[in-house]
Formats: C-alpha cells, sequence, structure tokens
C-alpha cells in the first residue's frame, strides 16, 4: 500500500522548467478566461508572450500544451483555480519544478490546466523542533542553503534545479539516504488543496485517512513540514573507476552486490555504481560512486573489502571531503545556485527496483553487462548512464518503514536502478533504436531472474512506455487496487490529470 503523502502530488513532479515570471494579464475571450483572471494571480493564455516559454517540457520528447499556466501565491487562489478547472470540465495538474520525466507537471494530454508552484518559495525552520515548513515550489539547492543556515539538512538528490514538491512526495532517494531515509519518510504533514478547492492539513493526528491512504491525485500539496538532521560536520564524495570486458564487469558487480549484503555497512555510507559507455567494443566503464558523512579516516577501512575484490585496481579515483555544505555542491556540480534557468533534453528513462531477498543472479549480470559492451558501445545515443543506488544493505534507514506506511512500497529493495539515454547534443529526435536499447537492458535482467520476481520500479523515473499491468504493478504493488478504488471516491470527476496515460486508463471512473 502507498500513501497519500507521496500520491497526492505526483503530479508534481515536473514537466517543464519555470521561473518567477512578470504579471501576465489575461485577454478576457471565454469563460476559462474568465474564470481565472483578475483574480489576484498571474495567469497565461496561448497566445500571451510567456505562454511558450512558461510550457516546455524539459524533456523534447514531449510537447504537451496546457490549456493555461496560473501562478498563484497562496493555497487558497490554488483553490479558485481547482474550482475552475471542475466547473468547466479542465483537467487540473501542479507543476512544483518542471523536471518531470515523462512530462506530466504539463498535464498527461492538451488542454489541462497548469497550476505553477514556483512562488510558493516559503522556507522556515523551527529552530526548538528541528522540523521546517517547505513551499512545493522550492528546488533542492534552496533547500540545501536555507537549511545549511541552521546547521541542518535533509535527504533528497543531488540535482540543485529539481522541485521539491513531486520530489518528496514521491521518494526523493539521495546518497544520505541510507542515513536519515528517503525525503518522504521526514514529511509529517502536508497541506492540500482537494477537488473541491478547499485547504487542509493532513498528518497522523488530523485528516489521517488523507495522510495515509494511497490515493495519487486527490489534490495539489503546496507546504511540506518536515523534521530536519544535523548536518554532519565532515563529508566525502568518492569516485573510483574502472574499464572492464564483459567477464570482469560481470564479477565486478557480482562482487558489488556480495559486499552490500554481507559487510556490516554503516548507515553513513552511500554508494552507486556507474555504467557508462566504454572505449573499446567489448568493454564497459564503470565506477563507484558515494558519499561517506563519517569521519573521513574511517573511509578507506570501509571500502577496502569492495576495492580489494574488484578484479584489479582501479585506473583512477577521487576523494573529496570538506563539510556538508560542501559536499552538496560537489554532488549538484559545483554549484547549488537556482537563478540561471536549467537547460532541457531529448531523453528516455527506465528504473527497475531489486529485492534484497532475490539478489540478481550471474547470468542476469552477465546479459545485462552484456547489453551495454555490445548495443551500448554502437549505440546512436550521444550519451547513456546506468547507476546501480543502493537502497538497501545492513543499518539502511530506507528499509526500515513497512511497506504499506509509505509511497515508497519497496521497503525490501537492495539496488534502485536508474537507466537513462539521451540523443546526441540533447536535441530531438529521439532514435527508435534508443528505446530498444534500455528495453532491451532490462528485460535482459527480468528474463534471467524468476518468474515471479519481485521487482519494483521508482515514479520519480517514471517510464510511460511500459505496458499498463506492468507499469501499475511495478510502482505501487498491492497498492495499486486501493489507489483505484479511493481515485472513485475523492476524484470522481477526475479532475486532477493522473500521472501516466496507462494509469489513467487503469484508473478510469
Amino acid at each position: 500500500m502507498v500513501t497519500l503523502i507521496g500520491l497526492l502530488a505526483i503530479f508534481l513532479v515536473f514537466s517543464s522548467s519555470s521561473t518567477q515570471l512578470p504579471p501576465v494579464v489575461a485577454q478576457s475571450s471565454g469563460p476559462l478566461e474568465d474564470a481565472l483572471g483578475g483574480k489576484g494571480f498571474d495567469v497565461a493564455f496561448p497566445g500571451d508572450p510567456l505562454f511558450v516559454s512558461s510550457t516546455e517540457a524539459f524533456n523534447r520528447r514531449y510537447s504537451v500544451k496546457p490549456a493555461a499556466v496560473a501562478f498563484p501565491s497562496t493555497s487558497q487562489q490554488v483553490g479558485q483555480i481547482v474550482r475552475a478547472g471542475y466547473e468547466f470540465d479542465y483537467k487540473v495538474v501542479a507543476r512544483s519544478g518542471g523536471h518531470s520525466y515523462a512530462a506530466h507537471g504539463l498535464g498527461t494530454e492538451d488542454g489541462a490546466i497548469l497550476i505553477d508552484l514556483s512562488r510558493f518559495k516559503h522556507l522556515k525552520v523551527d529552530t526548538d523542533t528541528n522540523t521546517a515548513v517547505i513551499g512545493a515550489g522550492n528546488r533542492l539547492g534552496e533547500i540545501v542553503l536555507g537549511l545549511s543556515q541552521h546547521g541542518r539538512a535533509l535527504p533528497h538528490g543531488t540535482c540543485a534545479y529539481v522541485g521539491w514538491g513531486g520530489h518528496a512526495t514521491l521518494g526523493g532517494y539521495g546518497f544520505t539516504s541510507r542515513l536519515w531515509g528517503l525525503s518522504l519518510d521526514a514529511i509529517e504533514e502536508v497541506e492540500v488543496v482537494l477537488g473541491n478547492g478547499t485547504a487542509v492539513v493532513a498528518s497522523q493526528l488530523q485528516n489521517r485517512a488523507l495522510f495515509a491512504v494511497p490515493a495519487p491525485y486527490l489534490g495539489i500539496v503546496t507546504s511540506i513540514k518536515v523534521r530536519t538532521f544535523a548536518a554532519p560536520p565532515s563529508a566525502t564524495i568518492f569516485n573510483f573507476n574502472w574499464h572492464l570486458s564483459i567477464k570482469d564487469a560481470t564479477a565486478a558487480i557480482a562482487a558489488y552486490q556480495r559486499y552490500v549484503l554481507t559487510a556490516n555497512i554503516p548507515a553513513h555510507l552511500g554508494i552507486q555504481g556507474v555504467i557508462t559507455r566504454a572505449s573499446i567494443q567489448g568493454n564497459i566503464s564503470f565506477g563507484l560512486v558515494g558519499g561517506w558523512y563519517g569521519p573521513s579516516i574511517e573511509l578507506n577501512g570501509t571500502l577496502k573489502g569492495l576495492i580489494d575484490a574488484m578484479p584489479y585496481p582501479p585506473r583512477a579515483m577521487n576523494f573529496d571531503t570538506g563539510d556538508y555544505l560542501h559536499s552538496a555542491e560537489n554532488l549538484a556540480g559545483g554549484s547549488l545556485d537556482t537563478t540561471t534557468p536549467g537547460g532541457r533534453d531529448t531523453f528516455y528513462a527506465k528504473s527497475l527496483i531489486t529485492p534484497s531477498r532475490s539478489p540478481l543472479s550471474t547470468a542476469a549480470i552477465r546479459a545485462f553487462v552484456t547489453t551495454f559492451a555490445t548495443e551500448g558501445f554502437a549505440s546512436e545515443l550521444g550519451w547513456w548512464f546506468i547507476q546501480l543506488d543502493l537502497f538497501g544493505g545492513r543499518n539502511s534507514a530506507i528499509t526500515k518503514p513497512s511497506t504499506s506506511s509509505t509511497a515508497f512500497p519497496h521497503r525490501d529493495a537492495l539496488f534502485g536502478i536508474q537507466l537513462y539515454g539521451s540523443t546526441r547534443d540533447n536535441v530531438p529526435p529521439y532514435p527508435d533504436s534508443g528505446f530498444t536499447f534500455l528495453d532491451n537492458a532490462v528485460n535482459s535482467i527480468l528474463k534471467n531472474s524468476p518468474r515471479e520476481w519481485d521487482y519494483g520500479a521508482y515514479t520519480n523515473y517514471i517510464d510511460d512506455r511500459q505496458p499498463n499491468g506492468a507499469s501499475c504493478l511495478s510502482y505501487y504493488k498491492e497498492g495499486f487496487e486501493t489507489i483505484k478504488r479511493i481515485k472513485r471516491v475523492y476524484d470522481p470527476k477526475s479532475v486532477f490529470a493522473f500521472p501516466t496515460r496507462w494509469l489513467s486508463e487503469e484508473v478510469a471512473v
């Protein structure tokens, strides 16, 4: 079962970069324009100068066009917009940061009302309780900088431009997640605007059904209260790299898996395996990258068993030690600045979450590696990468909650695998062979795993090309049936655009 904390705001999983816009005056020419214009918030319609720039998808594979883009700054204004969608039979969708892999922040089809949350920038820290109230329109870079002023931090991803709303409410993995959990695990309450336009607070103590019952697209989360964590005084970002043959790469990944299953890994170690294209056909580039949030003097001893188990010593290694803020800047590419608009890309991504109780077989690892050493080497894509993020292992905070306690049901997870392929120069069109390549990579594991293998997928790496049944179950597990039932109760008119085309079909009401 999954919870509303993550699924209420599934639609917040960004679709196009948004920035603060100067006031836009709507020209009244129809019922929707009359309903949204002159209400105290800015709104743009097709034909307005800023409409095009404010509806560009981060992923250029998509060109979803809303009917209007509204820029509220209060929950009451969000409620007005939602009521207009209900009255005039428009889908309503919210956008937090603009980086949805499938452009869901623009709607699942043309003609939705887009509520841009970029003006929900409040961030207030209560130093007595070490909690923070964070507006859904904040970017991760802004949150890191805001919390650091109080010596506090949160678990979350690395990209400074990613919006908080969708990232946090659907998961929110980063290198501190084994220590502190996912972003959504830190959530204590949310402010939600429901389909009737009213704003309510949901927590374990009030409106608990809304807080704990799985129901994507039942409302728009505008503000999130979280518990924060003391920023570690020392943090080290590390990187090891090898160029490996298929045989050696298979042995390396098998050793990585064996290490995380058997070693008593401290919670303050976050790590991922990274596969990229090598310069020689039949080989891959393999890296071990991570964050260490304990005393730097203890890092080498912790990693020794893993590095010694590799086929041979790394060809390159790097360690960058500083305070926690410095580590966040490192992972963000050197800067947490979000004032400069981020770039766009043309890409396809998939994910696969592997269960700890049924690790990857040697045959699956070999087939997986072979796909990258052969198809990946010859691919017409400009670049691609594969990340094997460690979710599990001993002492991981990710695996402590029950599968039904949050919006992230994969609490038996070992690895969260992201597969990402981009075009040359990041421009369209995306080639059909690029889809086939990444699909084949995932299938290479599935075909070499048990028939009833309990794998999953990560909603923040949404792939709307999956078959209906496989998608719903891999993302939401047993909670999917509850999602359908609650959707019919709380949003019978389906005002809120559902997160994916396949899910919309499955939850037809």
